[in-house]
């Protein structure tokens, strides 16, 4: 984790927000989704109250509603999901637009999309403020297992790798006239998707024995150990307290 790498999630920026601490904000992202979880199905007031939160989140950030928008395609599985719900759950149904639907699908549908929703955002919002690098370190600091964390590491930089083999390799391949149109040219995309993981094993291996040579003994180091401030700790608790806030009225207005 020595050297950085920057992922297609991150926004430079030098807002308050990008410069606290990532440990400090993994927590406050952390604890704002567990509170979004917790938070009734019914009080469908209280997450309009959390996108607001979000959304002041984001302003201070100076991170674009487009740039969070365009990253949250990411949860269209979990929407085809809930979409489905309403035709398949069981009990008292409704008639919504014509269509008879199960009341407690539509409720497990709206749970479903509307805590997902706000969980995906709040994962981009910390991964566009927040630096690869310093997020690894972040979770190293609090305590996460340090296999965990190398895995992660290591997953995120050879994924670019493996990618730019993966390209390097269809071209060369189209190069040579090949065009994959049926059952038929299955077996060469086989053999590619072979000599790619054997390529890719015979890197990893070179890479840990690189590693040993300079002393690796199972754990990585630490170059820049990072403290956060009282304050720092302060402002980020803003959001999960607030969320807090607004969780717990809408357990008492049920």
């Amino acid at each position: 984790m020595g050297a950085g790498h920057a992922h297609k999630l991150y926004r430079h920026g030098d807002s308050p927000v990008h410069r606290l601490p990532a440990h400090v904000k993994v927590v406050a992202a952390f604890s704002f989704v567990l509170i979004t979880v917790a938070t009734p199905r019914e009080a469908v007031w209280a997450f309009g109250a959390y996108a607001l939160l979000l959304t002041g989140v984001a302003a201070a950030a100076h991170v674009p509603a487009g740039f969070v928008l365009r990253r949250l395609v990411v949860e269209v599985p979990f929407v085809a999901f809930a979409v489905l719900l309403p035709f398949v759950a069981e009990g008292p149904h409704t008639e919504v637009l014509g269509l008879s639907l199960s009341e407690s699908g539509l409720w497990g549908a709206w749970n479903v999309l509307v805590k997902g929703t706000l969980g995906v955002a709040t994962s981009v919002l910390l991964a566009a403020t927040t630096e690869l690098r310093a997020l690894l370190l972040g979770l190293q600091r609090l305590r996460m297992p340090p296999l965990l964390v190398q895995i992660a590491s290591f997953m995120v930089r050879y994924g670019d790798l493996i990618t730019d083999d993966m390209r390097r390799m269809r071209i060369a391949r189209e190069a040579r006239g090949f065009t994959a149109r049926g059952p038929r040219h299955w077996g060469v995309l086989a053999r590619t998707a072979g000599a790619l993981f054997i390529r890719s094993y015979e890197r990893g291996e070179r890479v840990h024995l690189a590693m040993v040579s300079r002393g690796y003994a199972g754990t990585m180091p630490v170059v820049d150990e990072v403290r956060a401030t009282r304050g720092q700790w302060s402002y980020a608790a803003a959001l999960p307290l607030a969320a807090l806030a607004v969780c717990l009225l809408g357990w008492i207005l049920l």
